[in-house]
């Protein structure tokens, strides 16, 4: 039997709004989001694969606020670009991003001293492409999350 290597890194969920939405986020309160796309930035330093594959069922306990914003009828995930890497790149990443989208103050950032890892913007292909700028920026190798496998490839 071979050890299954578990992966850190951090990642960015591209994820689509449909419509203009107000979504209660557990004790966060209720937030007007306007349509359009979003960069939820995140980081897995115990199972990044385990934690995309969460992010991805539509059957979980609603624990981080961006749970909350995936449970939304209205929400549907895009895009996920990650990197592997065992260094804690989370608010480096959501600086670089921060750049170029507009915060969502208080999203997603109770435990840095962080404004946000929300961010909106209107265009999906510059949304994608400002996070793969963002990942190489901070020198990482960002690559795209393939749904069908059962595996993150490297």
């Amino acid at each position: 039997m071979t050890k299954k290597t578990i992966l850190k890194g951090t990642y960015c969920l591209i994820i689509h709004l449909k419509v203009d939405s107000t979504i209660e986020v557990g004790k966060r309160g209720s937030i007007n989001l306007k349509k359009g796309y979003y960069v939820y930035v995140g980081s897995a330093l115990n199972s990044l694969e385990a934690r995309l594959k969460r992010h991805l069922s539509n059957k979980k306990k609603l624990f981080w606020h961006v749970d909350y914003l995936l449970s939304h009828p209205s929400s549907e995930i895009k895009e996920i670009v990650f990197a592997v890497d065992n260094g804690k790149w989370e608010c480096k990443l959501a600086s670089e991003i921060s750049k170029e989208g507009i915060e969502i103050i208080g999203f997603g950032c109770s435990d840095c001293k962080c404004n946000s890892h929300l961010y909106q913007f209107k265009d999906l292909k510059k949304t994608i492409t400002i996070c793969f700028n963002s990942f190489k920026n901070l020198s990482l190798k960002p690559k795209k999350f393939d749904y069908s496998l059962s595996e993150i490839e490297i």
